[in-house]
This record gives C-alpha cells, structure tokens and sequence, in this order.
C-alpha cells in the first residue's frame, strides 16, 4: 500500500506541534489556510503566555483574523494536530471557519467527535466540514511521548 505525503498544511501545524514541545507546551499547532495560501500558523502557549485561552486552534484563528482584518474567516479551512476542544470548536464557530482538518482524534478532551460534539448541537450558529486523521500516527506519537516524558 502506498502511503501519500500529507498535505502541507498538515506538515506545517505538526511542525507547529512540534516547535510546541519543544517549548515545554503540550505538542498541538494549527494554521489557518485561505484559497491554498498559510495566513496564519500558531501552537499551544497557554504556560508561556500565562493564558489558559492560548490553545494552538484560538491563536491561529486570532492571528488570521489580524491578518485578514475580519472576525470572520469565511472561506478559511483550520488544519490542527489535535481534535479541538469544546473552547476550540466554539472559536471555531463563531469565526464561520469553513473546513476543519485533524489528526489525532482526542477521545477524553475532544469536543468535535467526542464529548460535546459542539457542530452537532442544535444551537450550533455554523457548522465546518470536518476531516479527520490525516497525520494521526505522528501527532498521536508526539502526544504519547510528551506526556510519558512528563509521568
């Protein structure tokens, strides 16, 4: 079986991912991609910036509305490491972002296929197609490893 190179926008929020750990944060990046182009890129910082809002998924969002200088990212696909988490996934609501691609599923923390399911939810004001497991072995590993270092 042939084994397809994940899309660069996937590479690049694992990167992110990874630039994360390296910093002592949990091992999760996120870009934010309009018509094929990166305009935002960001991962988990919630202990260097003292803010437990600094998830991977809200950063890049922030950023890319900065960049597009619009609270709506209309258009825009969200490419993260990590199934985003309920405060996640209301970012991402409220932003109308499009498309949200993950890796690893994330059955104790997550909110878009497990726990809550946010886009689900009959009050859910917009709902993103959702793409998941691309890049799932490597991000899922990344996670492992963080955390075993740490116990």
């Amino acid at each position: 079986m042939t084994k397809w190179p994940l899309p660069d926008p996937m590479q690049r929020a694992l990167a992110q991912a990874r630039a994360a750990a390296q910093a002592g944060e949990v091992p999760i990046g996120a870009v934010v991609v309009k018509d094929g182009a990166v305009i935002a890129a960001a991962h988990n910082m919630p202990r260097a910036l003292h803010d437990p809002t600094a998830h991977a998924e809200v950063l890049a969002i922030r950023a890319a509305a900065a960049a597009l200088g619009n609270e709506r990212l209309d258009g825009c696909d969200l490419w993260v490491s990590l199934e985003p988490c309920a405060m996640c996934a209301g970012a991402i609501v409220h932003a109308r972002i499009a498309r949200v691609y993950y890796a690893a599923s994330d059955p104790k923390g997550g909110a878009v296929a497990h726990g809550p399911r946010v886009f689900d939810q009959p009050t859910c004001l917009h709902r993103p197609e959702v793409y998941a497991g691309m890049g799932e072995e490597e991000a899922g590993a990344m996670l492992r490893d963080f955390f075993n270092a740490r116990r």
